[in-house]
């Protein structure tokens, strides 16, 4: 009953800040969201040696996302490229207190990059033509695929998809994913903007469904390698933020991509 609370309630919240909520008030939600999500990867799999050091790496991953509220996609990269800059610099200087300061500086990076740059184009996603609508549509392809994995896989699922990742995913939990994924976005898409080009779009979803998995598995490998079951505990019955939202980290930056090179070909 407590997942299914939070659930509704994370939907609910979710669905009144893309269709009542103000830009100003989506990035800001977006950007304390991913910091807490960053936070959550941080506090699993950094060390206790190296804990001191996560205020200064969550404010550098927040950077993407206050660039691209702020200023928009071009000052993404920048914003990057400045905390990686700032990253190199700390972990030069904290060296001689570091177990290992190449893994530091990896560990750190992938959180920055998985986390703040990812994270960002949902508010790139925000800021394009019909932003919301493509938004609804990420959230549909995200929850059917999710849906359609989880009743397939315990209707039908026998063989494990990755066990050493994930022992509950199973492969016809997979492919019913992909297939209520590809559904879910079928729909949604025709409801906001008409007939379009259904193949494409119907592609699309099937990409993103898939890529929402890989998200779900990348995830599963961190928890692996940190020794914990869930990235938080802020959610009853969901775990962490990061838990929630893994698939969306790898599935906005390719919609977002997608829309911006080949826009006109989905609606025509």
């Amino acid at each position: 009953m407590g997942r299914i609370v939070t659930g509704l309630i994370l939907a609910v919240g979710w669905l009144l800040l893309l269709l009542v909520g103000t830009y100003p008030l989506f990035c800001l939600v977006i950007t304390g969201g991913a910091g807490l999500a960053l936070y959550e990867f941080l506090h699993m799999s950094s060390p206790e040696v190296e804990q001191k050091h996560i205020p200064l790496v969550l404010i550098l991953g927040l950077f993407p996302l206050v660039a691209a509220s702020m200023w928009g996609s071009g000052a993404v990269t920048s914003s990057l490229f400045l905390a990686l800059l700032v990253l190199i610099i700390v972990t030069v200087i904290a060296y001689p207190s570091l177990e290992n300061g190449l893994i530091f500086v990896s560990r750190l990076w992938f959180g920055i990059f998985y986390i703040g740059f990812c994270a960002a184009h949902l508010i790139l996603l925000h800021s394009l033509p019909h932003g919301i609508y493509w938004l609804l549509f990420l959230t549909a392809i995200t929850v059917s695929s999710d849906t359609g994995a989880y009743y397939v896989g315990r209707t039908l699922g026998r063989t494990k998809l990755y066990p050493a990742l994930s022992p509950g995913k199973t492969r016809a939990g997979a492919v019913g994913g992909i297939i209520g994924g590809m559904l879910g976005g079928l729909v949604v898409a025709a409801i906001l903007f008409g007939p379009g080009n259904l193949f494409m779009i119907a592609l699309l979803s099937l990409v993103l469904s898939a890529i929402g998995i890989i998200g779900d598995l990348i995830e599963s490998l961190i928890k692996r390698v940190s020794g914990v079951k869930d990235s938080g505990h802020i959610l009853p019955g969901h775990g962490g933020l990061l838990d929630r939202c893994d698939s969306l980290l790898l599935t906005a930056p390719v919609l977002y991509y997608v829309l911006f090179w080949g826009h006109t070909a989905l609606l025509k």
